[in-house]
């Protein structure tokens, strides 16, 4: 009888610690799941930023190289402009020789 007693005992015990073993080992997971969806959460939300950044610069870009054609069609034009006042200021000073 005694003996029957300490067997059971015993089962019991080995019962109770596989049955908080399990339970750790679930908590364990859930834990290891919860990482796992935060990291990927955080990863979405890089991707996302990277995203409109890389739109960013693109609009940048584009923006940029609007200026610099507008630069290019206002030196061509400065330039022409300057030519003709030259060229008027060469007439009148001929003029003025003439007279």
């Amino acid at each position: 009888m005694v003996l029957t007693s300490q067997l059971d005992w015993n089962q019991k015990i080995v019962n109770d610690v596989e049955a908080r073993s399990s339970v750790l080992s679930r908590k364990q997971q859930y834990v290891l799941d919860r990482k796992e969806s935060v990291k990927e959460k955080i990863i979405l939300s890089q991707e996302k930023q990277i995203q409109k950044l890389k739109t960013l610069v693109q609009s940048l870009q584009e923006q940029l190289q609007h200026c610099k054609s507008k630069d290019e069609f206002v030196n061509d034009t400065t330039g022409s402009l300057t030519e003709v006042l030259n060229d008027m200021k060469q007439q009148q000073q001929q003029q003025q020789i003439m007279e």
